[in-house]
């Protein structure tokens, strides 16, 4: 009988010292989680305990100097995270970092001797331990991943080289959509737009040239100018602004040194056509940009216009159809931009301006912080650009301020301007006229006093209501005949 309860205190004994084991191990792994290497100090391995404790107080210091930055030296921060050999290094960093901080988890369980706290203990603690180990180093490889893809498509895409000074208070960005397809020979720039953001409000004007311009000037420093004195003409009238980047790659040779001559010889034809200067420019691959619309999760924006995809009514595979709030895949945002049989031109540069705005708005930063790695892939296939990562910090400030604005929206096409025989002085002054209105805005804003709403304001009142419930928006196709200013009017972005 005493042999018994002998018995029983010994085993009553040894699962109390098993159990209170357990609660060392979940304890040890906590303490791995919050503070890597902490466990391992607790449990006698100072060796590699210090190792961790240290590399943790130095993520944080890291952490802390980053968070400062923000407001401190946002600039340099930004200047820093988009340069492409940074972000690589970064990348295995982070890998390496992560893939310690699992194995001290896993050490963490071991060094909490699984084995004298039972097996059914030892392996739901060592379940715990793998789990947490696994979203640790699952974290660290996609993170790394998406750093390196980053890094690559950052390095790709922003390549400098464009002019950092600010015009007259703006900055004139151009927009090209490049079309290379299989059918054509060249590269031809399918869509020409400039956006002229206002350096301090971000409010933006974007002018649309038609691809069929006929006669386009050359500023007086271009090389094309000695070949076209009187601008870019020839009897068949083939001579077109969206075949200038053609021209001038068929003319490297007067563009020595010049990266891509056909972007500098498009600056100097939208430079001379619209009396603007460029800062930069970015060109958009029309066929890989889908990729890019898909990595954001598609767009949202009104539609007014049902556009077939895949040709014209009578071979259309679908269609995409009108109405408020519509979202679209990369494949049917590429259509609704490019699509011309069913409309024209002019039409379509509308629509395309349609696309930018709502990739504009819907570029926040949630999307852009949880799908980093699917956007920065599809944006180093589809987009060039000579922005310099130095000036990215100035340009996101502005794009952030540029979406609670409405963009004004000009076209310079029929019947204001007629592609074949264009008023070149029209154009110019239109486009002066037109920044001198959103300056105004923005002057008659900032003197609104407090007590003025500022739906009352006279930057409200010149800007046609954005409210899906006000008087029906034109179509597209009106937009074209009416000249609408605000881009809100044809489709808003939501």
């Amino acid at each position: 009988m005493a042999s018994t309860e002998a018995t029983n205190r010994i085993a009553d004994v040894w699962s109390r010292s098993q159990a209170t084991t357990f609660r060392r191990g979940a304890t040890m792994l906590v303490m791995s989680l919050i503070v890597p290497g902490s466990a391992q100090l607790a449990a006698g391995n100072r060796r590699i305990g210090r190792a961790g404790v240290r590399i943790w107080i130095a993520l944080v210091v890291a952490a802390l100097v980053v968070l400062a930055s923000l407001f401190l030296a946002r600039n340099v921060l930004l200047s820093l995270l988009t340069t492409g050999w940074v972000l690589w290094v970064g990348s295995w960093l982070v890998l390496t970092l992560g893939l310690f901080w699992a194995f001290l988890i896993v050490n963490a369980w071991w060094a909490a001797r699984p084995r004298d706290m039972g097996a059914v203990r030892a392996g739901i603690l060592g379940g715990i331990a793998l789990v947490l180990a696994g979203a640790v180093a699952y974290g660290a490889v996609f993170t790394s991943s998406a750093l390196r893809s980053s890094g690559s498509a950052f390095s790709t895409v922003l390549g400098g080289g464009g002019d950092t000074k600010v015009k007259a208070g703006r900055y004139n960005i151009l927009l090209i959509g490049s079309d290379a397809g299989n059918d054509r020979t060249g590269t031809r720039t399918d869509s020409i737009s400039v956006a002229s953001v206002d350096a301090q409000t971000g409010r933006t004007v974007l002018f649309g040239l038609p691809r069929n311009l006929e006669d386009v000037p050359f500023i007086d420093s271009s090389p094309l100018k000695k070949l076209y004195p009187n601008g870019y003409n020839c009897p068949t009238h083939e001579c077109l602004l969206n075949a200038v980047y053609t021209l001038a790659w068929n003319n490297k040779a007067l563009y020595p040194g010049v990266k891509d001559p056909g972007v500098q010889a498009v600056k100097e034809a939208v430079e001379a056509t619209t009396g603007l200067e460029i800062n930069y420019y970015a060109m958009v691959d029309m066929y890989g940009f889908k990729d890019l619309i898909d990595a954001l999760g598609g767009i949202r924006m009104d539609i007014g216009i049902a556009v077939p995809v895949g040709g014209d009514t009578s071979s259309a595979t679908s269609w995409i159809q009108p109405g408020p709030n519509r979202t679209l895949n990369g494949a049917q945002a590429l259509w609704f931009a490019r699509e011309r049989k069913e409309s024209t031109d002019y039409a379509r540069m509308q629509r395309q301006k349609c696309v930018m705005s709502a990739m504009l708005h819907q570029m926040d930063p949630l999307t852009v912080a949880t799908k980093f790695g699917q956007i920065a892939a599809a944006t180093g296939q589809v987009l060039v650009t000579d922005v310099p990562s130095s000036e990215v910090a100035t340009l996101a400030d502005l794009a952030t301020k540029a979406r609670s604005l409405d963009i004004a929206n000009v076209s310079f096409a029929p019947p204001l301007i007629a592609p074949g025989a264009p008023n070149f002085d029209l154009i110019r002054q239109t486009t002066a006229e037109q920044i001198a209105a959103s300056e105004a805005l923005d002057k008659a804003s900032a003197h609104t006093t407090a007590k003025t709403s500022p739906s009352k304001s006279a930057a409200s009142t010149a800007a046609p209501s954005t409210n899906p419930t006000a008087a029906k928006r034109p179509t597209v196709e009106e937009s074209v005949t009416t000249q609408t200013g605000d881009l809100s009017s044809i489709c808003a972005a939501r």
